[in-house]
């Protein structure tokens, strides 16, 4: 039987994409809910992320290329106390702060998280998607074998913390392409001293686009006609599109 391939529907969907599900599972959905022939997303999110996926069809995925070099935007919310192999709550808690620990005040906290303003060095965390010898990093980390990373520059353009009660904190980072905010989130915790991990991570913006535009798996699927939520290609931000040869 011959694989049905869909319309070719040209444009850009902005995906709020749920808790749980994988940016390719969630790409997947939007894709056969709109019946599109061909479609890519620009930017994963880990499955315990939500928020702003820029899923692209059909001509408008050549914006993939400027779409992963674009600065980013998250509201992340830090757990204290505890930091973990992977970084996020789904990992195994490898470091606890100290029995004596009852939390982290907001005034420590304003002035560590000025020092991660700016021009900063990351080592990769060994659960992602980077490779070595051909390999994933995760793989290597599943195996429990872990591999010396270089440090690499990534660029904090803003840092705002927004709620602090002790063990919790939400913060908003405004950061360029390659930065890893579950180690953001660690490197906060050590150099409080408490050790952290990300209890909660949500996108807000991806280069031009923002949430405030993005429509839900649910709501999408809910739409008479879900081919009407992608935006089209004489909508998109100018300069996203590679000029058209003539």
């Amino acid at each position: 039987m011959a694989k049905r391939r869909g319309l070719a529907l040209d444009g850009v969907l902005l995906l709020d994409k749920p808790v749980g599900l994988s940016s390719n599972h969630a790409l997947q959905r939007a894709k056969r809910t709109v019946d599109a022939a061909k479609a890519g997303h620009t930017g994963t999110l880990d499955p315990f992320a939500t928020g702003l996926l820029v899923c692209c069809m059909g001509r408008a995925t050549k914006i993939s290329g400027a779409m992963l070099d674009a600065d980013k935007t998250y509201l992340a919310t830090l757990q204290f106390g505890e930091e973990t192999d992977s970084g996020d709550l789904t990992g195994i808690v490898t470091a606890q702060a100290g029995p004596d620990f009852t939390g982290v005040d907001e005034a420590v906290l304003r002035v560590v998280l000025s020092r991660f303003q700016g021009t900063i060095e990351q080592i990769p965390p060994m659960y992602s998607a980077l490779k070595r010898d051909g390999k994933p990093l995760y793989q290597y980390a599943r195996a429990g074998i872990e591999l010396d990373r270089p440090p690499r520059q990534v660029t904090i353009h803003r840092i705002e913390l927004l709620e602090c009660s002790g063990r919790q904190a939400v913060v908003e980072v405004a950061c360029s392409k390659g930065t890893y905010i579950r180690t953001l989130a660690q490197d906060i915790g050590r150099a409080l001293g408490c050790f952290a991990h990300l209890a909660a991570l949500r996108r807000t913006h991806a280069g031009p686009f923002s949430l405030d535009r993005a429509v839900t798996l649910e709501a999408l699927q809910g739409l008479p006609d879900p081919k009407q939520a992608l935006l089209g290609l004489n909508e998109l931000p100018a300069g996203l599109l590679p000029a058209t040869r003539t």
